[in-house]
């Protein structure tokens, strides 16, 4: 099956849908932009819900919880962040890298 066969019925139907003239109208309908404006603005003025309502505040409130707790807690984060690294065993972190060993329990 060739499809550049110029007497193929794909490629006759391909040629000749390419030469159709497309005569549709383009504009928009009659009042259409007055209908669209008018549905724009009666849907400002709908009743929102409860939780619409509540949600923007709800989120204000949490922020501030959020800041509150980390501003009462900021000598021990601060201790947190300039405290030195501790000690490192050695012995302890070539047991730990070998995980293979510790989980089949082969290790020393």
């Amino acid at each position: 099956m060739n499809l550049d066969d110029p007497r193929h019925p794909w490629t006759r139907l391909t040629a000749a849908a390419r030469r159709a003239p497309d005569d549709r109208d383009t504009a928009a309908p009659y009042g259409f932009a007055t209908r669209v404006a008018a549905l724009a603005r009666a849907q400002e003025q709908r009743i929102s819900s409860l939780f619409e309502r509540f949600a923007l505040r709800a989120v204000g409130l949490s922020c501030l919880l959020a800041l509150g707790s980390v501003a009462l807690n900021y000598a021990e984060l601060r201790t947190l962040l300039t405290a030195p690294a501790p000690a490192i065993d050695e012995e302890a972190a070539a047991q730990a890298d070998d995980a293979f060993a510790a989980v089949l329990e082969l290790g020393d």
